[in-house]
Formats: C-alpha cells, sequence, structure tokens
C-alpha cells in the first residue's frame, strides 16, 4: 500500500522560511519523479517544483518560487524535501507531493501533472 505522509508545515509571518518534509512508502521511491503541489482556496492546483528520479539532477520551479525554494530528494530515506524562504502571504496553501514514473520531464509533471500516487498535504499559512 503506498503512502505519502508530508509534515513542516505550519503558521509563519511574510519572509519568514519553512521546510517541508515528505516521507514515501510502498513503491520504489528512486525510480519516480517527485513533485511539490500547492492547493490554494479559490485556485487551481500549482506545480511548485518538480525533481527527476534517481539522483535527482533536473529540477523545475515555478516562477512564482523560483530563486525562493529549493527541492531536494534523499533516496536512502525516501523523502523529498522543500525548502521555502521569503514566503508571502501568496505561497498559503496546502502542499502536497506526488510521484510519477513515466513523465518525459520534470517540468511536463508540475505543469500538466498526471501523477501515479499523492499525498494529503501540509497547511502553510503565511500572515502577520
Amino acid at each position: 500500500q503506498w503512502q505519502f505522509v508530508e509534515s513542516g508545515g505550519g503558521l509563519v509571518q511574510p519572509g519568514g522560511s519553512l521546510r517541508l518534509s515528505c516521507v514515501a512508502s510502498g513503491f520504489n521511491f528512486n525510480y519516480y519523479n517527485i513533485g511539490w503541489f500547492r492547493q490554494a482556496p479559490g485556485k487551481d492546483d500549482e506545480g511548485v517544483s518538480c525533481i527527476s528520479s534517481g539522483d535527482g539532477t533536473s529540477t523545475y520551479y515555478a516562477d512564482s518560487v523560483k530563486g525562493r525554494f529549493t527541492i531536494s530528494r534523499d533516496n536512502a530515506k525516501n523523502t523529498v524535501y522543500l525548502q521555502m524562504n521569503s514566503l508571502n502571504p501568496e505561497d498559503t496553501g496546502v502542499y502536497y507531493c506526488a510521484a510519477d514514473l513515466s513523465v518525459p520531464t520534470v517540468q511536463e509533471m508540475c505543469t500538466n501533472p498526471l501523477y501515479d500516487y499523492w499525498g494529503q498535504g501540509a497547511q502553510v499559512t503565511v500572515s502577520s
């Protein structure tokens, strides 16, 4: 039974930082491209950042987070991270991770998601 468990969300002031973690189980994590997506009230889901399978040499960031967020993976721990800096209220939402085995590029995974597995998400609220 596959599973994703996200953690690290919370309430932070504008300009602050958070680090999200997503631990996967039940499938061969190393073989999958992994992405972080966010769902904000009244908005479509957005692919925030995606990382390629294996050593994760290929990454993609949405323009809205480029230069502020960093995605990484630790295959030994079946975990993907999202370091979020300089947070602003527009970053508020539920962040969830997802896995895709066969998508050709990480950009496509983030912009045209058809993932195989996904988590329940962690709430991130940026507010003063």
